[in-house]
């Protein structure tokens, strides 16, 4: 990479396909520092990270997606503009899903998915889980071959999700194709078909869960769904359907993408390390920590953003308000004050679930628990059914020579294709 001093984060295509040089020089100014293109503060020390994330009554989450794009839509006038942020709230992206909401109404929304994701719940999707993974192994084992993420990782992560919500079976094929993860072997594809809106997605869960949603409160039924439409506030006021429709939406989307992310990284980390092959096989319970340095190692959502409501300091470095804060989920999971040689992937390593992979407070990843079950059970089963498992040469080149590619993206971190290949074990 050219001199990280000279580096926009922002639109820099080699820094889209590996942040950690940059990361380390934002680092080597200090924990909390500005980044001179977009005039954003970056936070890359994990305890600063944390402080960010947990202090709401400083930092709004209002930007969470967009970062400086595009640029507030009013003036920062002061050393509090919460009111300000609150009458322009609509004029910033997505702004009706939790992940940009504040409290209160980030709580009303969050009790919502909470009625869903109950231990029961989950323990129904888990094992459904285990019976997908087989199934979607089933589609290319014969090969020997796969590229992982067209083939196991978007169509797993987008049918155990639709599982977990309690997509109807009728429905899962066409929702499995709509977002771009693929047709089932066998599955008829007619004319009329859809194409796949995997660009668009929340519009298109928006609509399919409004007509379920809407359906089950006019004819209630005792399922999934029926459940999310009987499902009211803590205060006993019922909430608008679309109230109901976006914190399942939103789940569903970036629990999909968040989960591809971190299996095709931890199988990519099987694939050169075949030692691990073999000490995960030795023993299961290492999975749970191999999964967990997986999200240390490679965090999945690289940055997170949020707005100085009010002026404050952070790391000894004054902020104020109306500052865009990126807070640097990459960097802060490879801080050396808090994890040591954190550049090495270790299975012995002792803090490991103190990782940020999947934020802190009030926002951490509700979906948190099934991505740690969906990788938990990939890997077991791709084990058990697998040896040998390795890159294609071909395509990615030989060791010492790789050949990836990222999705050139400022916000996350993942492969474009992973081309694997194995031996069916007898």
């Amino acid at each position: 990479m050219t001199n990280p001093a000279t580096v926009d984060y922002f639109s820099d295509s080699k820094v889209s396909q590996d942040p950690y040089e940059y990361w380390d020089h934002l680092r080597s100014q200090g924990p909390v520092t500005r980044e001179p293109y977009q005039n954003v503060i970056a936070v890359t020390g994990y305890q600063e990270a944390q402080e960010a994330f947990k202090d709401t009554e400083s930092f709004s989450a209002v930007n969470a997606i967009g970062g400086p794009f595009p640029p507030l839509p009013f003036e920062p006038v002061g050393d509090d503009i919460t009111e300000l942020i609150e009458a322009h709230r609509h004029e910033f992206p997505i702004f009706e899903h939790m992940v940009t909401m504040d409290p209160p109404d980030h709580q009303k929304a969050r009790s919502l998915l909470l009625r869903l994701l109950t231990p029961r719940r989950l323990q129904e999707n888990e094992e459904f889980v285990w019976n997908l993974a087989d199934r979607q192994i089933d589609e290319f084992i014969k090969r020997g071959a796969c590229e992982f993420l067209g083939d196991y990782g978007k169509p797993f992560a987008t049918l155990a999700i639709a599982d977990l919500l309690g997509v109807p079976d009728e429905d899962r094929d066409e929702v499995r194709r709509n977002l771009g993860a693929g047709n089932a072997p066998g599955s008829r594809v007619g004319a009329l078909d859809h194409e796949p809106v995997g660009s668009n997605p929340l519009q298109y869960l928006d609509d399919l869960f409004a007509g379920y949603i809407e359906a089950r409160r006019s004819e209630p039924r005792d399922d999934v769904l029926g459940g999310l439409a009987s499902a009211t506030y803590p205060d006993g006021s019922v909430p608008p359907v679309i109230e109901v429709v976006h914190p399942a939406t939103f789940l569903f989307a970036a629990g999909q993408e968040t989960v591809t992310k971190l299996l095709s990284s931890a199988l990519l980390t099987l694939c050169e390390r075949p030692d691990l092959q073999d000490e995960l096989r030795a023993d299961r319970k290492l999975i749970i920590p191999f999964i967990e340095e997986a999200l240390r190692m490679e965090s999945p959502t690289k940055v997170d953003f949020r707005l100085a409501r009010k002026s404050t300091t952070l790391g000894d470095v004054d902020i104020k308000a109306g500052t865009v804060i990126m807070l640097c989920l990459g960097a802060a999971n490879r801080d050396p004050r808090k994890f040591e040689n954190p550049n090495e992937f270790r299975l012995d390593r002792k803090n490991v679930r103190e990782h940020i992979a999947f934020g802190r407070g009030i926002h951490t990843c509700a979906g948190a628990p099934l991505a740690r079950v969906e990788g938990r059970v990939t890997i077991n089963r791709l084990l058990d059914r697998m040896t040998n498992i390795r890159l294609n040469e071909t395509i990615h080149g030989p060791a010492g020579n790789r050949n990836f590619s990222y999705e050139p993206t400022f916000l996350l971190r993942g492969l474009t294709e992973l081309h694997i290949e194995f031996d069916e074990k007898n």
